[in-house]
C-alpha cells in the first residue's frame, strides 16, 4: 500500500482519539475525515496536472488541517500545526526529514491564500478551496474566492 493510504489510516486513528473528548469543535470530526480524503484526491489530480509528485501532494492535502484536528479550532490552526505535525509524521517512520519538512511547511502555509508558495503549498491551498466549494462551505475571504476562480478556469469547470 502507498504512503498516502498509510498516513490517512494513522490520521483517522488520531481523529478517533478526539471522538469522546466532549470539547466543542469549530467543525465536526466527520468533516475532518471527509475533507482529508477528498482534499487528498483533489491534490493528487492537481499534482498530476502540474507535474508535482502526486503521492506527496496527496499526503500534504491529507494532513493540512492537522492543527484543527488536534485543537478543535479553526483560528490559527495552520500556524499551530507545524511542530505537532512534524512529530506525527516522524513517528510514522514513512518519511525522510526533507519530506517531513515539505509536508509541515505546506500545512503551516496553507491558510496564506494570498501568498504564492512552493508548488506543493499551492496544491494544498487550491485543493482546500476547491473542496470547501464542492461541499458548499462559504469562502469568506476574497483571496479564497479569487483562488477558486483560477482553479475552476485551470480545470475548465
Amino acid at each position: 500500500m502507498n504512503k498516502a493510504f498509510k498516513i490517512q489510516g494513522l490520521l483517522l486513528k488520531k481523529i478517533g482519539e478526539f471522538e469522546n473528548e466532549g470539547r466543542e469543535r469549530d467543525l465536526p470530526l466527520n468533516w475532518e475525515r471527509i475533507h482529508m480524503i477528498s482534499c487528498a484526491k483533489i491534490g493528487q489530480i492537481l499534482a498530476l496536472k502540474r507535474g508535482v509528485d502526486p503521492e506527496l501532494a496527496s499526503i500534504a492535502c491529507s494532513v493540512h488541517d492537522y492543527g484543527r484536528i488536534i485543537t478543535g479550532k479553526q483560528k490559527d490552526h495552520a500556524g499551530v500545526c507545524y511542530e505537532p505535525l512534524k512529530a506525527f509524521l516522524s513517528e510514522s517512520k514513512y518519511f525522510t526529514p526533507n519530506e517531513i519538512e515539505l509536508l509541515a511547511q505546506a500545512a503551516k502555509n496553507h491558510s496564506n491564500k494570498k501568498e504564492v508558495g512552493s508548488p506543493l503549498e499551492e496544491i494544498v491551498k487550491d485543493a482546500d478551496v476547491l473542496d470547501c466549494y464542492q461541499y458548499g462551505l462559504p469562502l469568506e475571504r476574497e483571496e479564497q474566492r479569487q483562488r477558486l476562480e483560477k482553479i475552476l478556469a485551470e480545470l475548465s469547470l
